[in-house]
């Protein structure tokens, strides 16, 4: 396995990206080609979560995918910063894709909450130029093959969890609250999608992730979508492997399933 940590530099910020690479086997199969998943962990756009990161890449290295951790740029960085970090990342992982036994066309990204918003921005705004001037890369070097939204943060309305929206606006509110309320950019050049969500969740209310997948369905983009009944916000696995001791919380058992179901959809990706 490569796990190393790698700086990606934009122009105006360094975010790093750590790296759980399997290594190939002459004694099984030396030419193996694995689907990729980028992961942004949640927390508000002011921090990244531990819960969401190491334990996720692991679960997905059991499952036989490349596996990246990004710690994008958070609060008091602003729109775009974090995005620009992430579609670096992404071309960066399809630029190795030889190299680290990669499909360059199954790289994933997924995100929790906060990080399902970025995760989520990547999928709709790639095609756009503002993102191609800005990091002088070919847009089809960061373009996702798929999205995996664990509770996303999607919308900017009356279901909007404010504090991650005051965070990556900063003082553009008014100009850009309106465009990064993700369900009205959703396009025919969106990735197929994988959501999953709790109708309990208090924090970023379960319509977030019903609202991206009628866009969805709106432009006849394949997605899956599971909601879950039970489940506060956050659950990342819901195993022991994510449980925080510090605020006693995170197993809820019938979520637990949902990291085989995405597993089953990464492979079954066109």
């Amino acid at each position: 396995m490569i796990h190393e940590m790698i700086s990606i530099q934009t122009e105006h910020s360094e975010a790093k990206l750590y790296t759980y690479i399997l290594s190939n086997s002459p004694e099984i199969d030396p030419d193996r080609k694995r689907p990729a998943v980028v992961i942004c962990p949640g927390g508000g756009y002011v921090t990244t979560s531990d819960r969401e990161a190491e334990p996720v890449a692991i679960q997905l290295n059991a499952m036989g995918f490349q596996v990246f951790v990004l710690r994008y740029s958070v609060h008091p960085a602003t729109f775009p910063t974090a995005l620009l970090e992430l579609a670096t990342s992404v071309a960066l992982v399809r630029e190795n894709a030889e190299k680290w036994h990669i499909d360059p066309n199954k790289v994933i990204v997924a995100g929790f909450s906060a990080g399902g918003h970025l995760a989520a921005s990547l999928g709709v705004f790639w095609e756009k130029e503002f993102l191609s001037q800005s990091i002088k890369v070919d847009k089809d070097a960061y373009k996702p093959n798929g999205l995996i939204l664990s509770y996303p943060v999607i919308s900017s309305g009356v279901h909007a969890h404010q504090g991650s929206f005051n965070a990556l606006l900063g003082d553009q509110q008014e100009e850009l609250r309106e465009k990064l309320s993700l369900e009205k950019q959703v396009n025919a050049q969106t990735p197929p999608t994988f959501l999953w969500h709790t109708f309990e969740d208090a924090s970023v209310p379960v319509e977030n992730s019903m609202l991206f997948a009628i866009a969805l369905r709106k432009h006849n983009i394949p997605f899956e979508l599971h909601i879950y009944p039970n489940g506060g916000h956050g659950l990342s696995l819901a195993n022991e492997e994510s449980f925080s001791r510090k605020n006693n919380f995170g197993i809820q058992k019938e979520c637990q399933n949902w990291i085989e179901m995405a597993g089953v959809w990464i492979r079954n990706l066109a």
